[in-house]
């Protein structure tokens, strides 16, 4: 018999067996996608026609309880039970939407939500619960990989491919809008969503330099709705990226500076068009200050 025990810290703290933050890797660069490196210097927006429909994709996950699963420990030769073994959990929820803005206004076009389990006991099954049912996802053991950065990992992972559905979902509903094109954007990297056509990745949050200095300079001197030329970024997976700067009051160099990546397969023409609709997008989208400073 599997039996459940609640970890009694908040999730909020993370977990009383916490996860080391991870180092960033070096990321690989190519500049040259766009223009020359010796070339680099602030894109102004051009006058491109903007889509007929902007989809927004969002997506947000809670850890509800951090759990310790016990399960019997069995001899491999006669199943004798000889005593217990204990694995980490992860209760959570987690949910997707895609907010429509076109002729019709801003709306709602798609919402999922989903709970899960998520473990590497092999043996755990559904937790039901007066708020729903946690869908038990087993995910194997990697030895010495911290098992709570593990658990977040395949949270994360469940989380992306429920982005993607609800981003079909909602591509499937313009249907009835009468549009010929749209743009998708989605809140954070394209990692795991880059077959969505016509798709950006919207990062607000900066945490690693990626450029060398020379190139790296040129993000501060962007204007409003200019961007860098695009370069190509690899770590764990390709794509391209470029710098824009949203509307801001003057401040600090990188005040309203977002990074925004599409898909790495992309020829270069294909690139340069959503770099350029991105430009002619995003500003218009952009929150005031008050609200978010970023």
């Amino acid at each position: 018999m599997v039996r459940f025990h609640v970890d009694t810290w908040d999730p909020a703290y993370g977990s009383s067996v916490d996860a080391a933050e991870t180092a960033s890797s070096t990321a690989r660069i190519d500049p040259e996608v766009e223009v020359p490196a010796s070339r680099w210097a602030p894109i102004p927006a051009t006058a491109v026609p903007r889509p007929a429909a902007i989809l927004f994709v969002d997506g947000i996950r809670r850890v509800d309880a951090r759990v310790w699963i016990e399960e019997p420990l069995l001899d491999p030769d006669t199943g004798e039970v000889l005593g217990t073994q204990t694995g980490m959990g992860l209760c959570a929820s987690y949910g997707s939407g895609v907010v429509c803005s076109c002729q019709r206004g801003a709306h709602l076009l798609s919402a999922l939500t989903r709970r899960g389990l998520f473990t590497t006991v092999a043996g755990a099954e559904d937790v039901t619960t007066t708020a729903g049912t946690y869908r038990a996802h087993h995910t194997g053991d990697r030895g010495e990989e911290n098992p709570a950065l593990l658990l977040s990992g395949a949270l994360q992972q469940h989380l992306t491919d429920l982005e993607i559905i609800a981003a079909a979902e909602a591509r499937n509903g313009l249907r009835d809008h009468d549009v010929e094109d749209s743009l998708v954007v989605v809140d954070g990297p394209l990692r795991g969503r880059t077959s969505l056509a016509d798709t950006i990745g919207y990062i607000k949050s900066h945490r690693t330099t990626y450029l060398p200095p020379a190139l790296h300079a040129v993000i501060a001197r962007l204007g409003a709705g200019e961007r860098t030329p695009i370069f190509a970024m690899g770590t764990s997976w390709d794509r391209l990226s470029w710098y824009l700067r949203l509307p801001s009051a003057d401040g600090a160099p990188w005040v309203g500076v977002v990074r925004v990546e599409c898909a790495a397969e992309l020829d270069p023409q294909a690139a340069v068009r959503l770099a350029n609709l991105s430009q002619a997008v995003l500003p218009r989208y952009a929150s005031t200050e008050y609200k978010d400073h970023r």
